[in-house]
């Protein structure tokens, strides 16, 4: 794998990136395989988790992050992605990019002559999805399992389809009319979860979306970039709520994920967030060592 971009990246290898991860989380991996390598980390968009997890990753696989703010880089001064990529290039091992644009993601790799991560951009997040397989494997044991995903089809529901369809894990999104996800990706993971026997599907009644699930998973209604949509977004998802009414329709020992930051009692209730079946702080801790893992993958000699 020389790059991620999006989860149609790795299909291929996600078993043996998830199996590193665990590896690493566990101590069997104890090697620092990424001395003298440098990875340039760049910021169109404001990150906890992405930034401190490929930072801290990088460090504890013996290798050196940069950390490139938009801001202080020529690109905001109009430098064409081109010529920073092929400069880039010059200096370092790989790039992670959280971005506003994917298509500006797909140019930098473009141009590149060194992997390129996306750290988020519209349309996917790859490196969530990952961490969120981990969790669910160590929760669940496997992936015959039934995972919801409930309110705005965005970039983590985008990759979580394709992940689970890889997978052979069944998905439902449960959404209002009007927020389904990315209708290209929908229909490809559709097609690779025949492959796997996954059943993919979009459920507009959030009642029947939950019946069976293993696995009930939120992200925020409001994204960075939809600020000026918040206050009709606040009463068209408001049906769509994690709360205990919701998880007690769902399994008996069903879990809850979050990708974070939440907004407490908005897209999920404080008690749901904070009750014992909350896999939201392990989730949280996971995307550590599967961004480790992904260095690990694309790095190591």
């Amino acid at each position: 794998m020389d790059r991620l971009l999006s989860m149609t990246d790795a299909k291929d290898q996600i078993k043996t990136i998830l199996d590193i991860a665990s590896d690493l989380k566990s101590g069997k991996i104890t090697e620092k395989p990424l001395k003298d390598k440098y990875l340039g980390m760049i910021f169109e968009k404001s990150s906890t988790r992405t930034r401190v997890s490929f930072e801290v990753g990088m460090h504890q696989l013996g290798g050196t992050p940069l950390y490139l703010s938009s801001k202080d880089l020529q690109l905001n001064r109009g430098e064409p992605i081109p010529d920073t990529a092929r400069v880039l290039s010059r200096f370092l091992d790989c790039i992670m990019i959280r971005a506003k644009k994917h298509e500006n993601v797909e140019e930098l790799a473009d141009y590149a002559s060194i992997p390129i991560i996306s750290g988020l951009t519209d349309k996917e997040h790859p490196c969530q999805a990952f961490a969120d397989l981990l969790t669910i494997k160590e929760y669940k044991g496997d992936y015959n399992r039934k995972l919801v995903f409930i309110g705005d089809g965005n970039n983590v529901c985008n990759s979580l389809l394709l992940a689970s369809a890889y997978v052979g894990m069944d998905m439902v999104v449960a959404c209002p009319e009007g927020y389904e996800p990315d209708k290209e990706i929908y229909e490809l993971a559709k097609e690779e979860a025949k492959k796997t026997n996954a059943n993919i599907s979009i459920e507009h009644n959030i009642h029947e979306a939950v019946k069976d699930a293993d696995v009930l998973y939120t992200d925020v209604w409001v994204s960075m970039g939809d600020e000026e949509e918040q206050e009709e977004r606040e009463r068209i998802f408001k049906p769509y709520q994690i709360n205990k009414q919701l998880l007690s329709e769902a399994k008996e020992d069903a879990i809850v994920m979050h990708c974070l930051p939440a907004i407490r009692d908005q897209e999920i209730t404080d008690d749901v967030m904070t009750s014992s079946q909350s896999a939201i702080w392990d989730q949280a801790e996971n995307r550590l060592h599967a961004q480790k893992a992904i260095l690990y993958t694309i790095l190591k000699e």
